[in-house]
């Protein structure tokens, strides 16, 4: 585990929350004595993750959703690809990612 102070922590505030989203857990030490510790989020313990879930049943029990086995059809990546010279879909793309969750 590393370890950061406040003024380190503000200065470079990204890097640790990058590092700590891929799974690393970081000290935060207030002139040299520890006052917290940054770590990530397991999955499911969002405060919506309850909701989603009871959302995503009733969808299921009303026919709108299937839940996926978790494997892909054989063959799945040899499939021809749909074609989209326009660019449409990769621009849908870039917005939904722009817009965030």
């Amino acid at each position: 585990m590393d370890s950061a102070g406040i003024a380190e922590l503000k200065a470079k505030l990204s890097e640790y929350l990058s590092r700590v989203k891929a799974g690393e857990e970081v000290l935060v030490t207030d002139r040299g004595r520890p006052i917290a510790r940054l770590v990530p989020i397991e999955k499911g313990d969002g405060p919506d993750d309850e909701a989603e879930r009871v959302r995503l049943r009733a969808m299921e029990r009303e026919g709108l959703l299937r839940p996926g086995s978790g494997r892909l059809p054989e063959g799945f990546f040899e499939k021809e690809r749909p074609v989209d010279p326009e660019g449409l879909l990769r621009g849908a793309v870039i917005e939904d990612r722009q817009e965030g969750p």
